[in-house]
């Protein structure tokens, strides 16, 4: 049975059959134990975006996971699962197959944006959990190893956000995200974790630029395969602060010195990401504030694009985002929250496109 500073890592291209082997693998049906018991997957939905696209979890992972629960005696199955803030999780459900591997395997999907929640003490920190997570009694997290455009990185940790309701994750950036998604690890235990190693987007939370790896992992401990995405990633735990944050709350270890990392078929496949660091390139030119993921990433994307058509140098002011920016004056803001801005490109999110259209004719007009 898998131990917990272990991490199981299988590569290949035929993602079900992997998935189904490293569970074989790890054991997962004795340490789930009683077959009544209600067993919930966790994947990452946060837009509307295929999984080749390296935003979202392949539902060829998750049909392994439930073709193997099932086989085993496991029919209490649901999958939960809550699309970031601007975005609606049923049409991420649509999009990314999930509605047609549902109508499969009969498994019930619950939407988390329509779910009601309670508050809950997560180590000290009060937060807003929706009420599936009490209906679950083993919780399988199936997040994807991608960049991301606040925290650098995103894997297990963070993956749980999809969890909240779409106030509470607003709030997160308020709080500066790093904190309370550490606590949020005391609120809502992982069990067991899957990762989606297949092809994610280093930069951008939501996708575009995929890099395929083709791996799949399974693991407990949801500190130590964050800190193994950052080592993947080219990273430092310490670039990650919740990493640390919650390493000292003694969720986990990040200590990949005493880690076991085994590959079932070592075939000598790099898994290492060459890293890109588009965000860096282009977050000169903004002025952030606590402001939500949707929102900074179609900005960011906006100035990549404008960065290679070599106008972003010629932009002279810098442009304010985030919550944080609310009732305060500047000369150009993107997001409902800079609306007294002298020029505001509106939205909640605006999508990227807008952002680019409307920031090339500024660029241009001044």
């Amino acid at each position: 049975m898998i131990e917990r500073n272990q991490i199981l890592k299988i590569h290949g291209e035929n993602y079900t059959q992997m998935t189904i082997r490293l569970l074989e693998e790890a054991e997962l049906a004795a340490r789930i134990g009683d077959r009544a018991k209600c067993v919930g997957i966790k994947p990452n939905l946060v837009v509307p975006s295929p999984a080749r696209f390296g935003g979202t979890t392949h539902t060829e992972i998750i049909a392994g996971i439930i073709e193997y629960l099932q086989e085993n005696g496991f029919e209490n199955i649901l999958i939960a699962e809550g699309s970031w803030v601007g975005d609606r999780t049923s049409e991420a459900y649509e999009y990314c197959g999930y509605r047609e591997l549902c109508e499969k395997y009969h498994v019930p999907f619950v939407d988390t944006q329509k779910e009601k929640w309670h508050a809950k003490d997560c180590a000290g920190m009060k937060l807003e959990i929706t009420d599936v997570t009490d209906r679950i009694d083993f919780l399988i997290n199936v997040p994807v190893i991608k960049g991301h455009c606040q925290t650098k990185m995103t894997c297990a940790l963070k993956n749980l956000k999809g969890l909240l309701p779409n106030r509470e994750k607003s709030r997160f950036h308020r709080m500066g995200l790093h904190k309370p998604i550490a606590h949020l690890q005391a609120g809502i235990r992982q069990d067991f974790i899957v990762v989606d190693h297949i092809c994610g987007d280093l930069d951008f939370e939501e996708g575009g630029n995929p890099v395929v790896r083709n791996f799949v992992m399974a693991a407990l401990d949801p500190v130590l395969v964050d800190s193994y995405a950052c080592y993947l990633m080219g990273l430092s735990v310490d670039e990650v602060p919740y990493i640390g944050m919650a390493e000292a709350l003694g969720i986990g270890s990040s200590d990949l010195s005493k880690a076991q990392i085994t590959a079932l078929d070592d075939d000598g496949a790099p898994e290492e990401l060459p890293r890109k660091d588009k965000i860096l390139e282009v977050s000169y030119a903004v002025e952030e504030s606590d402001s939500c993921s949707a929102c900074y990433a179609s900005l960011t994307g906006a100035l990549w694009r404008l960065k290679e058509e070599g106008l972003l140098e010629k932009l002279t002011v810098p442009i304010g985002i985030g919550q944080g920016m609310q009732g305060k004056r500047g000369k150009l803001g993107v997001g409902r929250c800079t609306k007294d801005f002298d020029k505001c490109i509106m939205g909640c999110p605006p999508d990227e496109d807008k952002i680019y259209n409307e920031l090339k004719d500024y660029i241009l007009s001044h």
